[in-house]
C-alpha cells in the first residue's frame, strides 16, 4: 500500500467510462474529430516555430495527445504541443542542441510526474497571477517576432534565438520583403478573424442568410483548416513564389517514427537543470490553468467533474517521458483545443483519444499533401494564436491596482522578452515573495488596550493589544516596544486575543523584549494567548522563562494584584 502522502495513480477515464453507451461514444467521437482537425495546422506550425521539422509537432500531438487524455486528471482537457512552448524549445535548440531538448523534455516530464505523485500539483496555483499574466503576454510577443520572418518571406537561412538578434536580423534583411507570402499571411490573419462572425447573426450575413444548408455546413468547418486548404490552393493554383513545407522540411514521413532511446547521459543531465525545469514548471502551469479554463466550462448540459490536478500532473508527466523517444517536443494541456472538445459536447477523455488517431489517420493518408502547405500561411495562423494569447486589455487596467502588482506584471512581461521565461518566473516570485512580506509586516500593529467601561488601568501597568501575525517582516515593531514605556511602568501585558500567527523569529523578538523588561523591572503577561502561539511558547520553552502564571486566559485577570513583580 502506497504511503498515505503519495497520489494514488488513477486516470479519470476509469471513472468516466462508467455508464458509457453509444450515445456518448458518437458525441465524443464527433468532438475528437473536430478537434483533430482543429490541431492539425497548430501541430505543424507549433513543430516549426519551435525549430524543428513539422512532422516533430504532429507527433507530438498524436503521442502526448493520446497519453495525456488516457492518463490525465481531467474529463476534456487535450493536450499536445503548446504555443507557450514555442520560445521555450527554440532557444533550448539553439544553445544546447536538438538531442539535449529529447533529454531535457524526459527529465522534465519525469519532475512533472514527482510533482503530481507527492500531491504538488496544487502549489502550481500559489503564483500570482500578475507573473503569469506578464509571461503569458511575453511569450505572446516573441511568437509574434519569430513569425515575422515567414509572414515578409524575409531571405533568412535561421533565426537567432535572442530578443534584439532576432530584431537586428529582421532589420538586416527587410529588403528580401516577399510581397506575396504578406499578402497570403495577412489574408490568413483576415480569414481567421472574420470566419467565426460571418456565421453569427446580425453582424456580417443577414440572419435569413444563414438559413441555407451550404451555410450552415460551412460554419461548423474550423477556421484554421478552411485557411490553411483555401490559401494553399490559392498558392498551388496561381504558382506563386512562396516557401512551403515541402520546400523547406521535404515530405513528410507517412506514420510514427521508430521508438528510440536519446544518448541519456549523467554529464548532461547536470548541465540541463534549467531548461528542465523552465520545462516543468511551464508545461504545469499551462496544463493546470487549461484544465481549470475547461472546469469552468461545465454546465447542465454537459456536466463533468472538475479536474484532478496531481493526477493531470502525473499524466503530463509520463508524455513528456514519452514524446522524447519518438522525437517529439514538450507537451502540455491547449487551452484553444480543449475549449473547442468542450463546445464540441465531449463528455470524456475517449474525445481526446479521439483526435489523437485523427491526426495518426492524416499523417498516415494525407502526409504528401502537408509538404503544399505555405508557410506564410501557418506564420498567419501563429500570429493569430498570438494575438489572441496576449491580453492587452491587463496593461489598460494596471491603474486600478498597487504599484507592487503593476512592478510584477510589467517586470515579468519584460524579463520574459529580453531574458527568459526562467528568470522572468524567478524575478517574479522574489518580488512577490518581497511585496508580500512588506504587506503582511504593515498589518501587524500594536496599539494601546483600552480598558471597558471608560475605566482606566492600574498605575504602573501598560496593556497593549496585538493584531495580525508576529513573524519575522513585523518583529521591528515589537522590538521598538520596550522604548516606548513611560517611567515607573512595572507590568506590561499583551493581549494576543487578535495575534493569530507567530512564528519562531517573531517568539524571539518577544523573548529579546522579556528580557529587556526584565533588566528594567518590568514584568510582562500574557493575556488571551491563541492555540498556535502558544503551543510554540511551550514548545520553545518560554512559559517556563516567563512563568506560567505569567500567561493568563484574559486582560482582566492580568491585571490582579498578585501579577506585580
Amino acid at each position: 500500500m502506497l504511503p498515505a502522502q503519495l497520489h494514488p495513480f488513477r486516470p479519470r477515464l476509469l471513472d468516466a467510462l462508467k455508464g458509457y453507451n453509444r450515445q456518448r461514444f458518437a458525441i465524443d467521437a464527433g468532438a475528437g474529430l473536430t478537434v483533430g482537425i482543429v490541431a492539425l495546422p497548430l501541430a505543424l506550425a507549433f513543430g516549426i516555430a519551435s525549430g524543428v521539422k513539422p512532422e516533430q509537432g504532429l507527433i507530438t500531438a498524436i503521442v502526448a495527445g493520446f497519453l495525456i487524455s488516457a492518463l490525465g486528471g481531467s474529463q476534456v482537457q487535450i493536450g499536445g504541443p503548446a504555443g507557450a512552448f514555442i520560445v521555450i524549445v527554440y532557444g533550448i535548440i539553439e544553445r544546447y542542441g536538438f538531442t539535449n531538448l529529447l533529454i531535457s523534455t524526459a527529465l522534465a516530464g519525469v519532475l512533472m510526474f514527482v510533482l503530481g505523485w507527492f500531491k504538488l500539483g496544487a502549489l502550481i496555483r500559489y503564483i500570482p497571477v500578475s507573473i503569469v499574466i506578464g509571461f503569458t503576454n511575453g511569450i505572446a510577443v516573441l511568437i509574434a517576432l519569430s513569425q515575422l520572418r515567414d509572414l515578409l518571406g524575409l531571405d533568412i537561412e535561421k533565426m537567432p534565438g535572442e530578443f534584439f538578434a532576432q530584431l537586428g536580423t529582421l532589420h538586416a534583411h527587410i529588403g528580401s520583403l516577399n510581397p506575396h507570402a504578406l499578402a497570403i499571411g495577412l489574408a490568413c490573419v483576415a480569414g481567421l478573424a472574420l470566419w467565426p462572425r460571418l456565421f453569427k447573426p446580425g453582424q456580417l450575413l443577414p440572419a435569413s442568410a444563414l438559413g441555407y444548408r451550404p451555410l450552415r455546413i460551412a460554419g461548423r468547418m474550423p477556421a484554421p483548416i478552411v485557411a490553411l486548404v483555401t490559401l494553399t490552393a490559392l498558392v498551388w493554383w496561381l504558382k506563386l513564389p512562396l516557401e512551403t513545407i515541402g520546400s523547406r522540411f521535404g515530405e513528410l514521413p507517412r506514420g510514427l517514427p521508430q521508438f528510440e532511446l536519446p544518448p541519456i547521459s549523467w554529464a548532461s543531465a547536470q548541465q540541463l537543470v534549467i531548461p528542465t525545469i523552465t520545462i516543468a514548471l511551464l508545461g504545469a502551469i499551462e496544463s493546470l490553468l487549461c484544465a481549470r479554463v475547461a472546469d469552468s466550462m461545465a454546465d447542465a448540459k454537459n456536466p463533468f467533474k472538475r479536474h484532478d490536478p496531481n493526477q493531470e500532473l502525473m499524466a503530463q508527466g509520463v508524455a513528456n517521458v514519452v514524446v522524447p523517444f519518438f522525437g517529439g517536443i514538450p507537451a502540455t494541456g491547449t487551452i484553444a483545443r480543449t475549449v473547442t472538445n468542450v463546445r464540441a459536447g465531449a463528455t470524456s477523455p475517449i474525445a481526446g483519444i479521439v483526435h489523437a488517431l485523427t491526426l495518426l489517420l492524416i499523417l498516415l493518408v494525407a502526409a504528401p499533401l502537408a509538404s503544399l502547405v505555405p508557410l506564410a500561411a501557418l506564420a498567419g495562423i501563429l500570429l493569430f494564436v498570438a494575438w489572441n494569447m496576449f491580453e492587452g486589455h491587463q496593461f489598460l487596467r494596471l491603474r486600478q491596482f498597487s504599484g507592487g502588482y503593476r512592478l510584477l506584471m510589467v517586470g515579468t512581461f519584460v524579463l520574459t522578452i529580453v531574458f527568459d521565461l526562467t528568470v522572468a518566473v524567478q524575478v517574479g516570485l522574489v518580488l512577490s515573495c518581497v511585496f508580500f512580506i512588506w504587506r503582511m509586516g504593515t498589518l501587524f500593529s500594536v496599539k494601546p488596550h483600552l480598558p471597558a467601561g471608560g475605566s482606566t488601568l492600574p498605575e504602573g501597568v501598560q496593556a497593549f493589544e496585538l493584531y495580525g501575525s508576529l513573524f519575522f517582516g513585523a518583529v521591528a515593531k515589537i522590538e521598538a516596544l520596550p522604548e516606548q514605556l513611560p517611567p515607573g511602568t512595572r507590568v506590561v501585558v499583551l493581549d494576543m486575543q487578535r495575534l493569530v500567527l507567530m512564528d519562531s523569529t517573531g517568539l524571539d523578538a518577544m523573548e529579546q523584549m522579556h528580557r529587556t523588561l526584565q533588566r528594567q523591572g518590568t514584568a510582562l503577561v500574557l493575556a488571551n494567548v491563541n492555540e498556535q502561539p502558544l503551543s510554540l511558547i511551550r514548545r520553545a520553552g518560554f512559559e517556563a522563562a516567563i512563568g506560567a502564571d505569567h500567561i493568563v486566559p484574559s486582560v482582566a485577570a492580568a491585571l490582579g494584584p498578585s501579577q506585580a513583580p
